[in-house]
């Protein structure tokens, strides 16, 4: 057995491996798979300091799908300053594969200078101003219920939960974060943010496919950048990124279900929090599962560890039906399976902590925008959401990374919101496989 590193940037300390683009790796690899000569001989027939010519001939050597050595290219890494929130969470919800980090509410800039134009995100023009006027007033009520809530928390320190032996700078931080984490529902979905994703090329490709294929201008133009970007490193598979018709009769359908599920949610009153949990068991009559379900789980030291095949092969969807935006754009970024919202506002949450009634103008004014929006069809109606505006969200998975969220949202450090959501459908699955309740580590989310 040989091994042979290839290296997009080869560390100071590996001079002799060799240095390639992205897209001469994927079709180097990609001509490995059509040979038994091994790699030395292939990388032998390259000329590194003309890549282009390289690639060129070997993609002609045998029709190879763009797809298939797209995956091949490595990390590509992009990163999207001053995007809203809601392309952000977007990114996060179609580039299921990738790996990613976004600007946390509590660094980011709370103020209504902090948001795209109205024509930017494409809201109608005559809307414009009273959508401004809403997005201001929602910034306002957020500073209102910061600075009270951090002097509450000061006057009455019993309120926030302090770790035994915490030195006076966590004590300080994490007063500051209950005040942020508990205003933060009054932040609009539209606040720029920024994104950092690092995917390959053919998960890029995709992306950018899907972005160009949405109704929202703001995602058009994102996707226009990232392709003018990407072109640079991988300019023969980032060819394939165009808008394309399966994803806009998707995209379209998918709009005219969030409005009319929308329109008839904002005219019902707020339904009381379910959950709804199913799991699937079965498998296969010739490969029956043998293993143990605590058998599978007790061996972890904690929620890192490897679990067995009782619990990687067993399907779990769970599902909450009012679930806010803010707690939605975390949750949303757990890669595995399937994730679902109509994102769109189905009642308001806010804290115990804040009184709905002082600002009852405010959200009146929210919805009824929002309404407006919706009944003339407008995609742009995402921008008029906050983050304290529930929606319904359904993710599908197995059971192994079902655990480790459960466990993830429940531990040290978790948000409130997050522990509260996860401890109901940790309840529910519990109730459908009791043999998993002692092995599961449901945490008190205390803070770090």
């Amino acid at each position: 057995m040989k091994i042979t590193g290839l290296a997009l940037v080869p560390p100071p300390t590996a001079a002799d491996l060799p240095k390639v683009t992205p897209e001469l790796l994927a079709s180097v690899l990609a001509r490995y798979s059509r040979s038994n000569e091994g790699i030395a001989a292939i990388l032998e027939k390259v000329d590194l300091a003309n890549p282009d010519a390289s690639i060129d001939r070997i993609l002609k050597f045998v029709d190879y799908g763009h797809a298939s050595i797209g995956g091949l290219t490595g990390g590509l890494a992009v990163a999207l300053d001053d995007i809203s929130m809601w392309l952000a969470y977007k990114l996060f919800d179609i580039a299921q594969m990738a790996d990613g980090q976004e600007s946390s509410t509590r660094y980011i800039t709370m103020d209504a200078t902090n948001l795209p134009s109205a024509t930017e995100i494409g809201i109608p023009d005559d809307l414009a101003p009273r959508w401004t006027q809403v997005m201001a007033k929602s910034f306002a009520a957020y500073q209102t219920e910061y600075a009270r809530l951090d002097a509450l928390g000061t006057a009455e320190p019993e309120r926030v939960r302090v770790p035994d032996n915490a030195k006076p700078a966590v004590i300080a931080r994490i007063r500051k974060n209950y005040a942020l984490d508990r205003a933060r529902y009054f932040i609009p979905l539209a606040t720029r943010t920024n994104v950092g994703l690092v995917q390959t090329s053919r998960m890029w490709a995709t992306t950018v496919k899907h972005l160009d294929s949405l109704p929202h201008p703001e995602a058009r133009a994102a996707a226009k950048l990232i392709r003018e970007e990407l072109m640079k490193q991988s300019p023969r598979l980032m060819r394939h990124s165009s808008a394309e018709k399966s994803f806009q009769a998707q995209a379209s359908q998918e709009l005219a279900q969030s409005l009319k599920l929308g329109l008839a949610r904002l005219a019902t009153a707020p339904l009381a929090d379910q959950v709804w949990v199913q799991v699937d068991r079965s498998s296969p009559p010739w490969l029956q599962e043998e293993q143990s379900v605590a058998e599978a789980l007790r061996h972890r030291g904690n929620r890192y560890g490897h679990q067995g095949t009782a619990t990687r092969r067993m399907r779990v969807g769970f599902a909450w039906n009012n679930m806010a935006i803010a707690e939605l754009r975390d949750l949303n970024r757990h890669r595995t399976g399937h994730r679902y919202t109509p994102l769109i506002q189905a009642g308001f949450y806010l804290p115990p902590e804040i009184n709905p009634a002082d600002h009852q103008g405010l959200l009146a004014e929210q919805a009824a925008l929002t309404r407006e929006l919706m009944e003339r069809g407008s995609a742009a109606y995402v921008y008029s959401l906050l983050l304290g505006a529930q929606t319904p969200f359904e993710h599908s998975t197995h059971v192994d990374k079902f655990v480790y969220e459960a466990e993830l949202r429940t531990g040290m450090g978790a948000h409130f919101r997050y522990a509260e959501h996860l401890s109901a459908v940790l309840a529910e699955f519990c109730q459908q496989v009791p043999e998993a309740r002692d092995w599961v580590v449901e945490g008190t989310a205390e803070p770090e």
